[in-house]
């Protein structure tokens, strides 16, 4: 009996998986990393609510979207958070109101984003994630940190990826005298630049993050490295935002201060993540 076609295809899927893994593994255990902590996805349903909370609401950066947690979910082993256009009032609408969380009357996109503040935090180690992003116009996928004590952006700010206007980004912020101004080390490489179908397929971004430096790759490839000695906050108090824990964030955006318009792009679209992994030495 011939084994049917998309079994083959699901049984190749597992075995490239398992490979990798196992590659990373060995690559990571020689370099003094061991597994402490990682959400593989292997359910259906909700994410682990031991390992994440839910963003609600309008949150950030005057984006489109509101963020719910029915956006978010696990198939197939892999953690979906999909972005979708829909219209509905908006609960916290106050009419002549000039705050946007607030003066909007509908909602016309969702999403969800997810974090693990107040469950999970580490401080220094290698955080891995392997994912699919889409790159329609308008969509603002993530796979960040933010510091466990103190405001944005003095509790420091580490985008291990970004994606958003053609260009994928990895950058660090700390803290300056001026209330939510960051100072930022960022770096954007086009899309175009990582040849064709690039978005098509699976990515390892990864952060290394020891008391020296916070090193930024996709692939292997270097996107950027910052000492920690230059990302003290500038604002007298002498605190460094990276010796201190961080915890995990996922989400995707849309619009807002950086996105793009999304109006041409159709909807729904996919951030999918297959694992994400925290290794120390």
């Amino acid at each position: 009996m011939k084994t049917p076609t998309f079994l083959i295809c699901i049984l190749l899927t597992l075995y490239v998986g398992v490979a990798h893994a196992q590659a990373a593994k060995d690559t990571f255990a020689r370099d003094g990393y061991k597994l402490i902590w990682a959400d593989e996805f292997n359910k259906t349903g909700v994410p682990d609510s031991t390992a994440w909370q839910f963003e609600n609401g309008f949150v950030r950066n005057n984006e489109t979207q509101w963020y719910q947690p029915q956006n978010a979910f696990c198939k197939n082993g892999s953690l979906i958070i999909e972005a979708r256009k829909e219209s509905r009032p908006n609960p916290d609408y106050v009419p002549n109101s000039t705050n946007w969380k607030t003066n909007r009357q509908l909602i016309t996109y969702t999403s969800a984003s997810i974090n693990t503040n107040g469950k999970h935090h580490w401080q220094y180690g290698r955080f891995v994630m392997r994912a699919k992003i889409e790159t329609d116009a308008g969509l603002w996928p993530a796979f960040w940190t933010l510091g466990i004590d103190k405001p944005w952006p003095s509790n420091g700010e580490i985008d291990i990826m970004e994606y958003y206007r053609d260009m994928l980004l990895a950058n660090i912020a700390c803290g300056t005298n001026t209330q939510w101004k960051a100072k930022w080390y960022s770096n954007s490489k086009p899309l175009e630049s990582f040849g064709p179908n690039w978005n098509k397929k699976f990515h390892i971004w990864r952060m290394d993050w020891d008391e020296t430096a916070i090193s930024l790759y996709v692939d292997d490839q270097l996107l950027n490295r910052v000492q920690l000695k230059d990302l003290v906050n500038t604002d007298g108090s002498n605190f460094n935002p990276f010796k201190q824990p961080h915890y995990i964030l996922l989400n995707l955006a849309i619009g807002g201060d950086n996105g793009g318009d999304p109006s041409d792009t159709t909807f729904p679209r996919r951030y999918e993540i297959d694992y994400v992994r925290v290794y120390q030495k």
